[in-house]
């Protein structure tokens, strides 16, 4: 038992880094928003959404995934997602990201090791609905910061990102609502430019 409480806290300090690491966006306070927060307010975001969703899916196999999906920056870092429209770079994201999701599977080397293996790439693949569910309100929440942050944070790249969420929530009518709804304030937010 002690070896797998060792693990446990061995990984709770690689996990701390998500607390330190920043993402490119902004907090409404002008402070950049750290990857525990985006993960942490996407969670929120499903308890918010599920009741409405109208399709079955496992709530707790969600939330799983959703607090599971960006542990690899842990190791990694964070990649923009504007940056991955160079093919390269999206490239080296997923090979950086796949060994890192292997390398935290050994680190655990246990059941649940396995869990977050398996959980991770159901969410890369986006095959299943809690998989889509989840990926969806990992874009959606984004939007939702940059809409929060100032203005002049934005960069044009980021404009134009606003209006490309469609294919993330296509399959769930009231996905694409709260993602019409997202947009409607973002498009506010440009206008006063």
């Amino acid at each position: 038992m002690k070896t797998e409480i060792n693990k446990i806290l061995q990984f709770l300090h690689v996990a701390e880094n998500l607390k330190r690491l920043t993402r490119h966006s902004w907090l409404s306070d002008g402070r950049r928003e750290s990857v525990a927060e985006h993960t942490w307010r996407v969670s929120i975001m499903y308890l918010l959404v599920e009741p409405y969703l109208g399709i079955k899916v496992d709530s707790t196999k969600i939330l799983k995934m959703i607090i599971i999906h960006d542990i690899i920056e842990a190791l990694v870092g964070d990649v923009p997602a504007f940056d991955t429209f160079n093919e390269e770079v999206k490239q080296l994201k997923i090979e950086n990201e796949t060994r890192a999701i292997e390398d935290i599977r050994m680190q655990l080397d246990n059941e649940v090791g396995d869990n977050f293996y398996h959980l991770w790439h159901e969410f890369e693949a986006k095959a299943t609905n809690e998989a889509k569910v989840a990926n969806a309100l990992d874009k959606l929440e984004a939007q939702v910061q940059h809409n929060e942050a100032d203005i002049n944070t934005w960069l044009d790249i980021e404009k134009e990102m606003l209006y490309m969420m469609d294919k993330h929530v296509n399959f769930n009518e009231f996905l694409i609502q709260l993602k019409d709804a997202i947009v409607e304030e973002g498009a506010l937010k440009l206008a006063m430019l």
